[in-house]
């Protein structure tokens, strides 16, 4: 079961780090029209920091016990 879990919580880790990475859908100007606004960007970046510390939190929980 705990193998189970700490897989999980590294997908979400994983997920929340991409998430942050990609949050701001960076295209160097050529596709502005495409671009995330500052909003969305920062509600994709809290959402995948949120993701990242809760994955990262489960696993070092895990691997006290």
């Amino acid at each position: 079961m705990k193998t189970i879990i700490n897989g999980i919580a590294g997908t979400i880790l994983v997920v929340g780090l991409m998430m942050v990475a990609g949050s701001a859908n960076d295209c160097d100007g050529k596709c502005m029209e495409q671009a995330n606004t500052i909003g969305e960007m920062l509600m994709y970046a809290g959402l995948g920091m949120t993701m990242f510390v809760f994955g990262a939190l489960v696993l070092m929980r895990n691997a006290v016990e």
